[in-house]
């Protein structure tokens, strides 16, 4: 794709920022030189140093987001900001700006809502050991709840259309964000690309926001709480099954010793494993109905997503899955 090319789409260039003086300037320096024609935004999230000033000095648009958070920078992004194309980094120059038409261009040629820079070498420079191990675990967990659409749901460097970015509810409010943008493509089956990239380490001083056991605390309640909104028969059926296993268990002695006996000696425990298994049912039958709630409001979602345009620059054809999750559709999105 030619300079000329890119020049027709209208690029946004996201970066969430807290406490990166030492890097920011580069960093947008740097995305100016590799997308001339973008605009670049830099959201301060409370800094105390001096990273307003030096973005606005290496010529970004600086807005300043009060409330703490990266999900809470981004929802104001993707609220503030209309652009065709949406790239976010980070402020801590471990994202090459080189890449970034690479981003774009995947994203355009491939016809995708979002495409995912898989961090290369994120394992040599995780932060601590606890990071990169941590980073194995949620990926091969989120694999096995969510499906296999990503191998690195924590990267920072990614490209939306403006369909993701104006139907993406946002909720979370940390550094959970990218789950949830990962979660949401895969609920409604979204055309999603990954492209391997060279993961910088952080300069000399700088130093990584992530806490192992606090910020993977909210990643594993977040994982459970989109769970619940997105896998409700799931999420309830593993609770439902977890009483009945308990009320089985109380119940085998009481059974044993009745057939043996003709007595029920241990009324309380038999009360108790009937108090269990009714729990149980009661639970399994609101995983039903939720989950009946949660295949209607994905379809609502589907609907919203399919009545934004992908970008305002060419047309391209892209695959569009129908409600019922076949892919036997073809439409094109201006």
């Amino acid at each position: 794709m030619t300079e000329a090319e890119f020049q027709e789409y209208q690029v946004a260039v996201l970066l969430p920022c807290y406490n990166e003086a030492q890097t920011i300037g580069d960093v947008v320096a740097g995305f100016r030189a590799a997308l001339p024609h973008a605009r670049i935004y830099v959201y301060d999230n409370n800094s105390t140093d001096s990273t307003a000033l030096r973005a606005a000095l290496a010529g970004a648009r600086v807005v300043r987001e009060r409330r703490q958070g990266k999900g809470n920078v981004v929802r104001r992004m993707f609220s503030d900001i209309d652009a065709d194309i949406y790239l976010m980094a980070d402020g801590d120059g471990t994202y090459p700006p080189r890449d970034a038409q690479e981003l774009i261009r995947t994203l355009l040629t491939e016809g995708a809502d979002m495409v995912v820079g898989t961090r290369r070498g994120v394992r040599a420079d995780a932060g601590r050991q606890g990071h990169a191990i941590g980073n194995r675990i949620f990926n091969l967990l989120y694999r096995s709840l969510f499906g296999s659409d990503f191998t690195d749901i924590f990267s920072g460097y990614r490209a939306f259309s403006r369909r993701f970015a104006k139907s993406f509810p946002a909720v979370s409010g940390g550094f959970e964000i990218e789950t949830e943008m990962s979660v949401h493509a895969s609920r409604l089956r979204l055309p999603v690309a990954e492209l391997e990239l060279d993961y910088g380490r952080r300069p000399e001083g700088s130093h990584s926001k992530l806490s192992t056991f606090r910020d993977g605390g909210k990643i594993l309640w977040m994982f459970a709480m989109l769970m619940k909104e997105t896998r409700p028969f799931t999420f309830f059926g593993a609770i439902s099954g977890a009483f009945m296993l308990s009320s089985l268990l109380f119940m085998a002695p009481v059974v044993t010793a009745y057939f043996q006996t003709g007595l029920v000696d241990r009324l309380p425990t038999w009360v108790l494993s009937m108090a269990l298994m009714m729990i149980s049912f009661m639970i399994f039958t609101a995983g039903l109905i939720l989950d009946s709630l949660a295949r209607a409001r994905s379809e609502q979602l589907r609907i919203h997503y399919m009545g934004l345009p992908s970008t305002r620059g060419e047309t391209a054809v892209v695959p569009v899955a129908a409600l019922t999750g076949r892919d036997d559709a073809r439409a094109e999105a201006a």
